[in-house]
């Protein structure tokens, strides 16, 4: 590596580890609050209902799948979390204000500059700061000059925004005249470095104008996370009268027809493949390598070659979410077969079962649980890679809906299509986990 693209990469690290420190106390807090509602709930529970049900008998519940199940509570509170914590952190008027997280600067403020001459005369002059709504407008307020030959000035700045003021536009004796500004409100400061001031920062450019930063807070600006009613209002607004000519329910219909065709065509080519790798020694010599090679490759990463090989129509779409379900149903099937007791196998044959029932009765039934698994990955998979299908030339789909919505950076109807694919990804999970207690009871079991 040659030592400019070492450097490169430092900054680029110590970038990454500046953003995980800042992120840091926010991710701490929201352990703890796990941690805290952890404690309410086990505490309320001993209180309100002792330990006399049939799992207070068993005698091993640490590390028994079948004492473990998800908690209704923890799962209600852990949603209510996360929306408080968005509506928190996006000034929602859904949460009183006094719960919101600190937002940006809004109201006057001020400071003071001071300008050196070359012949080591100065002067001090003060800025009239107006940190306006990013809703309105306003005007700089009108201040005095002042004396001396530094000059007062005021500047208007709409909130989450910073700007470049020209102090010297009205001072006697300017940047021409070798005049340097050389500290803020007392401050020594030289250009590229910054001060902190009462509503946030003022930092000096290169050539020693200075930008003035506001205070932004700890809430998010609505372009980058908009509020949860902001959401919801484009949710009800899309869902009355549609996007890009279709309606919320055929972009969302659209999606779940390709993501379940390309899933149904994976499954019915990768269960069979896995079975035979599992079964047969020249079956997983031929097919293992091309699995493995394939499994880490990520579907995206085939989009050029299924454009070239099927087009930019549905049957490419299906195409690429058909090999992001392929390999991993393959794997899930050959690791149900290979994980079957081989008590049961011998126990089969010692009763006088031909192959196909030993394969009927014992390796089917016992490599479920292992096909089911890898089901629902490989459909989490496929609506993964529903938005990059739909990249090419979708005029529906809710992966359309999201990739156009971004490039006009409406970030509402961004998350409102991404929380809409998890909700009916979660669906789908739901109804395939409740399918295998149905078709597999005996999981779990021995």
């Amino acid at each position: 590596m040659t030592p400019f693209l070492l450097g490169d990469l430092a900054a680029e690290f110590v970038s990454v580890l500046r953003t995980i420190l800042y992120a840091a106390p926010y991710i701490l807090g929201y352990i703890l609050l796990i941690l805290a509602a952890l404690a309410l709930y086990s505490l309320a529970r001993r209180i309100l209902r002792p330990a006399s049900d049939f799992r207070s008998l068993k005698t091993v519940t640490f590390g028994d799948e079948s004492a473990v199940r998800s908690n209704g509570v923890a799962s209600v509170v852990s949603v209510v979390l996360i929306f408080v914590l968005w509506a928190a952190f996006t000034g929602s008027a859904l949460l009183p204000s006094w719960l919101h997280a600190p937002g940006a600067f809004t109201g006057t403020g001020s400071f003071t500059y001071t300008v050196t001459l070359p012949d080591g005369r100065s002067d001090d002059a003060t800025v009239e700061v107006l940190v306006y709504p990013r809703e309105s407008e306003a005007e700089a307020p009108e201040v005095a000059p002042g004396e001396g030959f530094a000059k007062n000035d005021s500047i208007a700045i709409a909130e989450y925004r910073s700007e470049l003021l020209r102090v010297d536009r009205n001072d006697e004796l300017g940047r021409d005249e070798g005049a340097e500004i050389t500290a803020i409100d007392g401050q020594p400061v030289a250009p590229g470095e910054s001060v902190r001031v009462g509503f946030g920062r003022v930092a000096l450019s290169g050539k020693g104008t200075p930008n003035i930063i506001p205070a932004t807070g700890m809430q998010m600006e609505p372009i980058w996370l908009p509020a949860p009613e902001t959401v919801w209002q484009r949710l009800t607004e899309i869902a009355s009268t549609g996007y890009r000519n279709s309606t919320l329910w055929e972009h969302l219909g659209y999606s779940l027809f390709r993501v379940i065709v390309g899933f149904a065509l994976g499954a019915m080519v990768g269960i069979p493949l896995g079975y035979a790798m599992g079964l047969s020694d020249w079956f997983r010599g031929w097919f293992d390598p091309i699995v493995e090679f394939m499994r880490p490759v990520p579907p995206l990463a085939l989009i050029p070659l299924v454009i070239i090989w099927a087009g930019i129509g549905e049957v490419g779409k299906i195409i690429l979410l058909f090999l992001a379900a392929l390999w991993i149903m393959a794997i899930a099937a050959r690791s149900g077969v290979s994980g079957v007791a081989i008590s049961k196998v011998h126990a089969a044959y010692s009763l006088g079962a031909s192959k196909w029932q030993v394969l009927r009765h014992v390796i089917i039934p016992n490599s479920l649980p292992e096909i089911f698994t890898g089901a629902r990955v490989a459909m989490g998979v496929c609506w993964g890679t529903v938005v990059a299908a739909e990249l090419v030339a979708a005029e529906k789909g809710a992966g359309m809906m999201i990739m156009v919505a971004s490039k006009f950076q409406s970030t509402d109807i961004v998350i409102m299509g991404i929380v809409l694919i998890g909700i009916i990804g979660f669906g789908i999970d739901m109804l395939m986990r409740r399918a295998e207690r149905w078709l597999v009871p005996w999981k779990g079991r021995g």
